[in-house]
């Protein structure tokens, strides 16, 4: 009896003293802590996407429309698609549930991200579903009907370029006048 109240007596001293991080256990990693964006009543309220986030809104867009009518081409040996056929692939494209893409802040700045767009940062917070799922949709059914079916998807089977060049970088596109952003800075592997 005595040994093993000794025992619990040493254990117990022992737990009080931070000797649970002895023996060879590995130190703890570091914390980090990342605030999510913070959104502006316009970023959370609108049911319009924000100007600033609508160039990479586009891409987005255009990467999903050519996903899409891509994956429709396949089905049928890589021949062009029949009207009917690529306007229900448009209609397809624009009504899915965008719940993929989210805007997250890096470097101060507010950006779209999901599929499509270049790959952020990896220790940010994406904020997505609410308002961002309905904007795109709504974004995307606009572009379809501004350009028209044939034309976008005759700037599709010229390649993903030409599609991004009608829809967002054309003279009254969002990206029109703008640079290509460059990408974010890789982290160094030390950094992970």
């Amino acid at each position: 009896m005595r040994a093993a109240l000794a025992a619990w007596l040493v254990l117990s001293l022992l737990g009080d003293t931070g000797a649970q991080g002895m023996c060879g256990d590995p130190p703890a990693a570091p914390s980090h802590s990342i605030p999510a964006p913070q959104l502006s009543p316009e970023d959370r309220l609108s049911p319009h996407i924000p100007q600033s986030l609508r160039c990479d809104a586009c891409h987005a867009i255009a990467f999903q429309i050519e996903e899409q009518l891509s994956k429709a081409e396949g089905k049928v040996g890589k021949k062009a698609l029949k009207e009917s056929d690529y306007i229900e692939v448009l209609e397809r494209s624009c009504s899915q549930d965008w719940e993929s893409y989210g805007v997250l802040e890096l470097d101060g700045e507010k950006r779209l991200s999901g599929p499509g767009l270049p790959s952020q940062h990896p220790l940010s917070v994406l904020v997505s579903g609410g308002p961002w799922p309905a904007r795109l949709s709504k974004l995307c059914h606009g572009y379809v009907g501004e350009q028209g079916e044939a034309q976008i998807y005759g700037a599709h089977r010229r390649g993903a370029a030409a599609l991004r060049q009608l829809l967002c970088h054309g003279d009254k596109g969002p990206c029109a006048g703008r640079k290509e952003r460059p990408g974010p800075r890789k982290a160094l592997q030390n950094e992970l």
